[in-house]
Order: structure tokens, then sequence, then C-alpha cells
């Protein structure tokens, strides 16, 4: 270990409390980004952070977008190589507040029947928390040692709980002013479990479609019509139930034309990761695997591309009961994809799929809900290397190579508009309860951060 990593190391150690502080602070700032109410406590943050990163010797600067703003902050005095640093400040709404067991916008620290201590708060883990750890480790680096050993660009999204709309646009102007890296680093995914950690290697693409089937002109009475009139909601779930081959495989045609099985190597090392599948399933209420028979669950949600049905609607659904047949039925309905796989593809055999199924005097219309590839980082790369042996030196184990089954958009803008790969470290659980009431970030997590990141920025300085 460098003498340098020792003191900056031993400093983050000594001055924890003063991180969680900070982190605090964070919290408090209300920044959600997808109710209008609240925009000036994203621009709050926003603001605090580009101040924060100033007393810190960064050029940091607050910039505008046609939604939220985004913060962008450079440290370039160093001679080695450049990373640019993304993690979102905004966060999602708390309701319903009556399910918290603390005020969530008070970063609280709870200690557990296990005895690890939470800070339970919006925003602790998703992703102020993330965001933090990078920002510390900074700081630690800077208070022993001066400037830091690489070159850091720092890229802060105000949006990214509420789509994402400016981001594109955003890197498109400034690309020559952030394409200059030479990877991206991302805070916003899990830990392998309390002890493993991950770097993510790549992210599940994503096609969203809402399909509307609709029969007759108007609403019928189903003592009337029944029988003689189509309807919809049959229509709609019969073509839902088409979806699936009976071995669970998805039934669009060509759907695993360009779907590549999982590298030897890559299989390997998921063999020997710590799993308990029927855990897994136990802690979702469930205790049987669905999907792709004769496929592992960890394959299935990692490294598979998935069909599933996110909500349905049609006819009278509140209160009571009332006897109508209706004139329409819709599905929103969700593909994750893999590697090789063309979002514009699987989306019109989905509607094919549809249309072919239709019977006479049912129509179909579809509306589009996002649609992005598939994102992988070669696993081989010489910065994948550096970061799992920071990562294994500081936890203890092999880092885990993973597939994550979420999708984070802008890692594939960080590739299409910048050119740049982009590693996903994270130092979450998947008990966080994000989005969720009383979300939380393990103090553990936290601390563990911040020395990684350590460890990462001395092993990319060589």
């Amino acid at each position: 270990m460098s003498t340098a990593l020792d003191a900056a190391l031993a400093h983050a150690d000594a001055h924890l409390d003063d991180s969680v502080a900070r982190l605090k602070t964070l919290v408090a700032i209300k920044s959600i980004s997808t109710d209008p109410a609240y925009a000036g406590e994203v621009r709050k943050a926003a603001d605090w952070l580009a101040a924060d990163l100033a007393t810190l010797g960064f050029d940091a600067s607050v910039r505008p977008t046609p939604g939220h703003p985004m913060v962008v902050a450079h440290d370039q005095a160093a001679d080695g190589p450049h990373v640019l640093f993304y993690a979102h400040y905004d966060v999602q709404p708390v309701d319903p507040l009556n399910l918290w067991a603390t005020d969530p916008f008070t970063a609280t620290l709870v200690k557990g029947d296990d005895g690890e201590t939470r800070i339970v708060g919006r925003g602790t883990s998703d992703d102020k928390g993330q965001l933090l750890t990078f920002v510390e480790a900074c700081r630690a680096w800077k208070a022993v040692n001066g400037p830091l050993p690489i070159k850091v660009t720092l890229f802060f999204e105000g949006e990214e709980e509420s789509g994402g709309k400016s981001l594109p646009g955003f890197l498109e102007a400034n690309k020559a002013e952030l394409g200059t890296a030479d990877i991206a680093l991302v805070c916003d995914t899990d830990l392998w479990n309390r002890d493993t950690p991950a770097i993510v290697t790549s992210l599940r693409g994503l096609v969203g479609e809402e399909v509307v089937i609709t029969c007759a002109s108007h609403d019928l009475h189903s003592g009337m019509y029944g029988n003689a009139a189509r309807n919809p909601i049959q229509v709609l779930a019969d073509i839902i139930a088409s979806l699936r081959n009976p071995d669970g495989s998805v039934a669009l045609e060509g759907f695993y034309d360009d779907v590549a099985e999982l590298p030897a190597e890559i299989a390997a090392q998921w063999k020997r990761l710590p799993y308990d599948e029927a855990a897994f399933m136990r802690g979702a209420g469930l205790t049987t695997p669905a999907g792709e028979q004769g496929r592992s669950v960890l394959e299935q949600t990692r490294a598979r591309p998935t069909c599933e049905i996110n909500g349905m609607t049609g006819g009278y659904t509140g209160d009571g009961f009332k006897t109508v047949i209706p004139a329409k039925a819709s599905a929103k309905i969700s593909f994750r994809l893999v590697s090789g796989m063309d979002p514009k593809k699987i989306r019109a055999a989905f509607r094919k799929h549809v249309t072919d199924r239709l019977p006479p005097d049912a129509t179909a219309t579809f509306h589009e809900h996002g649609g992005a590839p598939a994102v992988s980082v070669p696993t081989d790369g010489p910065f994948v290397a550096k970061a799992a042996t920071a990562l294994k030196d500081e936890c203890g184990n092999e880092a885990a190579l993973i597939g994550s089954g979420g999708s984070i958009p802008v890692a594939g803008e960080f590739k299409k508009t910048l050119g740049l790969d982009t590693l996903l470290i994270g130092f979450a659980l998947d008990d966080d309860r994000i989005h969720s009431p009383n979300e939380k970030y393990d103090l553990k997590s936290f601390h563990k951060g911040i020395r990684s990141w350590l460890r990462i920025i001395s092993a990319f300085a060589g």
C-alpha cells in the first residue's frame, strides 16, 4: 500500500462522522425532481454540491437545462488517466408518509437487530449516499496528499428520477468537455452481498410499450350485448397469455435471434458466487421460479431477456359492481434486452404479435414508453482489472463481475454520445428499500464506499 493511499484511508476513517454530517445536510434538501413544487429544492441541492466541491478545489458550476440543473466539476491538474464520475442528486417522492418510521428528510442513524447501523432517509442509498462516497474519497485524498493523482470530472444529474429527459441533449451539447475522459464511473448499483463487492459490466436494455385494444364504439350493457359483442379485455387477455410459451420462453417471433449464451468464464465465476436462489425467492414472498425452464434464477434475472406485464386496465374497476362490456382495454408491457438485441426489432415483433392475433371488430393502437439497447463493457480492460483488484483489497473477497437486471440509461448515453465505456460500482444492498418508505444506507456501506473509491483512485493512478 502506498504511503499516500494509507494516509488517505486513515483520514477517511478518522473523519467518518464529518462525512455522515454532510450526508445529513444533503438529505435534508428535498430534491424531489418529479414534483414541480420542489423545483427550488432541486436547485438548492445543486447549489450546495457546487459550493461544497469548490471548497475542495474543484472548478464547479451549476449548469441549466430545460429541466433540472446539472452539476459539473473538474480537477484535472494530474497527469494520470481521466475519469468521469456520475451520480444523481434528485430523489423519489416520499409518499406514503405514514409508513416512514422517521422523518424522511432527516437522515437518522438506526441500529438494526443485527447490530449494524443504518442511515435512514430519502436518498441515503439512491443516490445521495452513493454520490458522496466518491466526493468524500476525493476530500480525504486532498486533505492529506494535496492534488488528486488522476484527472477527475464530476457530473451530477438532477432529474434521473423523473426520466432524465435533459440528459441526452446536455451530453450532446457538452461532449467536447465531457468526452475527454478515459472511462466513466457510475455509483448507482449494489454490492453483491455485504461482504462481496461487485462491478456491473452489463446492463439490460429496455423497451416499453402500451397497447390499447378497442372493440365496440362505446361501453355496452352486458345483459343486452353479452356473447354477441367482442370483449376487448378478453382479446387482450388472450394476447397477453400468448406472450409466453409453455416452457416459459418469450413467444415473439425472432425474440432470441440475437441472444448469445453467457460467456463461459463469466458463467464459471457466477457459479462461485455466494447465491441462495431459494432465499432470493422468499424475499419476494415466492417459492417457485417462473420464466425459462432450465435457466437459473441468477441467469434469468441478470443475463436473459424478459417480457413482463406491468399493468392492465379495462372496464369498471371501482367500488361495487357494474355490468359493462368495455369498449377499450389496455396493458403496459416491458421487455428487458441483453447485448445484441435491437429495441426497434423487438418493438416491431411485439406489435406484429398483437396485430396477428386480433379477431374481427378488434383494433390495436400502440404507444411507446422508451427504448434503449443493452450496454456491456469488455471484462478484460485495464480499468476493470484495476478496479477489481482495488475492491478485493478493501473487502477481502473477489469482486463479482455481474450483469445487472435493471437498466441505467446514462451508461448507454455515455457510450452513444461520448464514446465512453462505463464501470458501474456501487455499495448499496438489495434491502435498502430504495423508492420506498424507510429507505436506508448501511453506515458500513457508506464507509466501505469511501475507502473503496480511494483504493480505485490510487490503482488508476498506477
